[in-house]
């Protein structure tokens, strides 16, 4: 026994709560509108919200974590959370009659940590201004980036697992995932070397660049083959990068659950210090060597905040694409008129709209109509993202009347 009957009681409990709405017919209903979406078949816009400050969510004691051990803590909080949503703001979330427990993958990282200042102007929130210390200045300190050596701890996966049971046998089923890699080189770069640094040297020292690409692209690549060839990949995803990833087309013929390949999953894959940078450039020094990854996988997502409607001559070149995002700071009509009918246009609407000192629902409403209607015109399949939310002032009901503009805006198109 791990546990005390206090936190077995209260686990349970949420848990109940959890797996009744899993029950739910609207479940597969909203599986079946996600699989039509990323097919390019889509019967409507489809809605999902992701990354909200939490530390402002809490009304009367809903997120209060009140188990002891630490991984009861971890579950009830997802628990919660998980029930949170459902009851303020359920857009097109799926709740699942599982709960996943992660394989302990160990070596994954490449030997470089960050080295920065932060500063934050609210102590409970998690988002900081960073200024970051360049370590990667010469040919020489590329070495410091090291190839993965990946390997399985079985023995805590296992205690993970016995630990979940405990708590959850009878009410959720339990499903073991590995690992859904992505790749991210330049936000990782950037906290290697500070974003000014970066543009500086792609200028400057071009050919620097590319070393320090070749090495690190090797470096994920070694990472991916490591996975594949240990049968630590996983499977199934229900989200990539914040949306749905419901799909029939995974995975690829062949499949075995014992050993899934790169081409069985989702990844993504972005650029975010590129706005500035001009579509040569990008697809230079970050397409060229990030559609070597791409190439392996089933389906992709590309892009975040990046404004990338000015650059989709390149975009849509890369291998297995299916979403592009779209982010607050693209011209609609023109990533509309560029995506058509051929990719999921990935609309990220503005959290600005909820950080502001007063509350404007109506002009929430206008933006994602204005969206809407674009897309319509263009046939482009699409859905909204809501999400790198850091501060709600507060206010979560602020939210809450997003999720339902959202989804009427949506359902009457």
């Amino acid at each position: 026994m791990y546990f005390s009957k206090q936190d077995v009681e209260i686990i349970r409990e949420l848990a109940k709560e959890v797996a009744e709405i899993a029950a739910l017919p609207v479940q597969e209903e909203k599986r079946r509108l996600w699989k039509k979406l990323n097919g390019l078949k889509p019967e409507r816009p489809m809605v999902m919200m992701d990354q909200l400050p939490w530390h402002e969510m809490d009304t009367d004691g809903e997120l209060i974590i009140r188990s002891e051990h630490p991984f009861s803590q971890w579950l009830e909080g997802n628990l919660r959370r998980t029930l949170y949503l459902w009851k303020h703001m359920p857009v097109d979330m799926v709740v699942e009659p599982y709960v996943e427990i992660q394989k302990v993958i160990h070596g994954t990282d490449f030997g470089i940590q960050a080295k920065e200042e932060t500063t934050s102007t609210d102590p409970r929130n998690s988002v900081v201004s960073h200024k970051f210390i360049d370590q990667l200045q010469t040919e020489d300190d590329l070495q410091k980036i090291k190839f993965p050596k990946v390997w399985y701890d079985k023995e805590a996966t296992e205690k993970n697992l016995e630990m979940a049971h405990e708590l959850l046998d009878g009410i959720l089923d339990l499903r073991l995932q590995g690992c859904l890699p992505n790749i991210h080189s330049w936000d990782q770069i950037s906290m290697w070397k500070g974003v000014e640094n970066c543009l500086y040297d792609l200028i400057d020292r071009p050919e620097f660049i590319h070393k320090l690409m070749t090495r690190l692209t090797d470096a994920y690549l070694s990472l991916l083959d490591q996975l594949e060839e240990q049968g630590l990949l996983g499977y199934n995803q229900t989200t990539i990068h914040c949306t749905g990833a419901y799909t029939d087309e995974l995975p690829a013929p062949g499949f075995d659950p014992e050993k899934p390949r790169a081409k069985d999953l989702w990844t993504f894959g972005l650029a975010q210090i590129f706005s500035t940078v001009s579509a040569e450039m990008h697809q230079e020094f970050e397409l060229d060597y990030s559609n070597k990854w791409f190439e392996r996988f089933g389906l992709v997502y590309y892009g975040c905040c990046d404004p990338l409607d000015r650059k989709l001559d390149i975009v849509r070149k890369i291998p297995n694409l299916r979403k592009i995002s779209m982010s607050p700071w693209v011209n609609v009509e023109r990533g509309a008129e560029g995506i058509g009918k051929d990719f999921v246009f990935s609309r990220k609407p503005n959290p600005a709209f909820l950080a502001a000192s007063q509350w404007e629902p109506e002009l929430v409403e206008k933006d994602l109509m204005e969206t809407r209607d674009i897309c319509k015109k263009y046939g482009c399949p699409v859905e909204f993202i809501l999400k790198d939310v850091s501060t709600v002032c507060y206010q979560p009901q602020r939210l809450w009347e997003w999720a339902k503009i959202a989804m009427r805006v949506a359902e009457s198109d």
